[in-house]
């Protein structure tokens, strides 16, 4: 009886200090789950967009000075053209005035004196010019200057005849004439094209412009009419040089 209880007694004990070794059971809180802090998340988010503010400036810079370079090509591009139109404007003009022999009309005394580009520089000389504008009813009286008229005149193209080669090659020659050198050969008619289209501002997002003529004053905001001498973008904002577009 003694023996029986006290082995029970031993087998209790032995069961209760197995015990000790099972694993207890844990409730994660929500503490311990894996994961960022609300603190980290925070700040993350906070060096981002101070990060966005500062690239933000940066691009739209970025974006204003390419639309500058793209105008400032625009407005080189239609002045060339300008200007080469002008040249070989007056190549014609002086052509046709040395090609009007004094005596052959009666009532005109000095025919330089009718027709200002019989008095200016030898065009012919100018390596630049290599075809002369033949049309010449393209020139009103309001200018005689020989700008054009328009810039769709000069997307439309012109009629000119060109420089012979042969003409080309007599300019050194003290046998002939700029004029005789230029049309002794017969050459053909042609179109000429300064302008494959007429370029759209990048400012207004529009293919339109502000013109001024030869006749019109350096600070004036209206167009004359006569002729195109000058082109200018129709903006009023400013560069990030600080200058006008309208300036340019």
């Amino acid at each position: 009886m003694t023996k029986n209880t006290e082995s029970s007694r031993q087998k209790a004990f032995g069961s209760l200090s197995s015990s000790r070794f099972l694993p207890t059971a844990r409730c994660l809180l929500p503490s311990d789950s894996r994961g960022f802090p609300q603190n980290e998340i925070i700040i993350t988010v906070t060096v981002l967009a101070i990060l966005t503010l500062g690239v933000i400036p940066l691009i739209q810079v970025s974006v204003k000075r390419q639309k500058e370079q793209q105008l400032r090509d625009a407005l080189r591009q239609m002045r060339e053209a300008i200007d080469q139109f002008h040249r070989e404007a007056l190549a014609g003009a002086q052509l046709q005035a040395n090609q009007q022999q004094p005596g052959q009309n009666p009532t005109v005394q000095n025919p330089a004196a009718q027709n200002p580009a019989a008095q200016a520089p030898n065009i012919f000389n100018d390596p630049r010019v290599r075809v002369m504008i033949t049309d010449q009813t393209l020139f009103t009286a309001d200018n005689p200057d020989r700008y054009p008229p328009d810039l769709d005149t000069l997307v439309k193209g012109v009629s000119v005849l060109p420089i012979t080669a042969g003409g080309l090659g007599k300019r050194g020659n003290q046998n002939y004439t700029a004029t005789e050198a230029a049309t002794e050969d017969q050459a053909i008619p042609k179109t000429k094209i300064y302008l494959r289209h007429i370029p759209i501002d990048p400012i207004t997002g529009k293919a339109e412009w502000d013109f001024r003529s030869c006749y019109d004053a350096a600070d004036s905001t209206s167009w004359g009419g006569e002729n195109v001498f000058d082109v200018r973008s129709k903006s009023d904002g400013k560069a990030l040089n600080g200058e006008k577009y309208s300036d340019w």
